[in-house]
């Protein structure tokens, strides 16, 4: 299995809202419009296989010392080939070249990130910011059972 890490472009929009649909659709991930992601290409990362696209995530830079890792998706039959991991590990080391000093998640599968060196944290303690632009769009919000989870570079 040759897994290939790219950044995403425009042209990748729609394939990537396929892969994610079915994890919106059930809540795991915030939705996230076509308009929106154009505005962050920048900040995805895919995982191809054989050329077609397996997974993607985003980090996304809330302030110059923090990132999140959002929208993390793996194809669902290929889930537990370390493909998630690869992409974790892209998003890490692409904060590490920006001078980044932590990375967040926001997840349902705090143990995934555990085994990748990120400790939870209180959601009390997550930039203001992020509870306003994105958990407020949450079909879960305000009752929501995800995990704050954090890294330190």
């Amino acid at each position: 299995m040759n897994i290939e890490y790219i950044k995403a472009k425009l042209a990748d929009i729609s394939l990537m809202q396929t892969l994610v649909n079915p994890e919106v659709d059930s809540g795991i991930i915030l939705v996230r419009t076509d308009d929106e992601i154009a505005t962050n290409i920048r900040s995805y990362t895919l995982a191809l296989m054989d050329g077609k696209l397996v997974g993607f995530c985003a980090l996304h830079i809330h302030t110059p010392s923090l990132a999140e890792i959002r929208s993390l998706i793996v194809k669902d039959s290929l889930r537990g080939r370390r493909i998630g991991e690869g992409l974790v590990s892209a998003a890490l080391e692409e904060a590490d070249t920006l001078g980044l000093q932590k990375v967040l998640v926001l997840t349902y599968k705090q143990s995934f990130f555990e085994r990748l060196g990120f400790i939870e944290i209180s959601k009390e303690s997550l930039p203001e910011h992020k509870i306003w632009a994105d958990c407020i769009k949450c079909k879960h919000f305000p009752i929501c059972n995800e995990v704050s989870l954090i890294k330190h570079l």
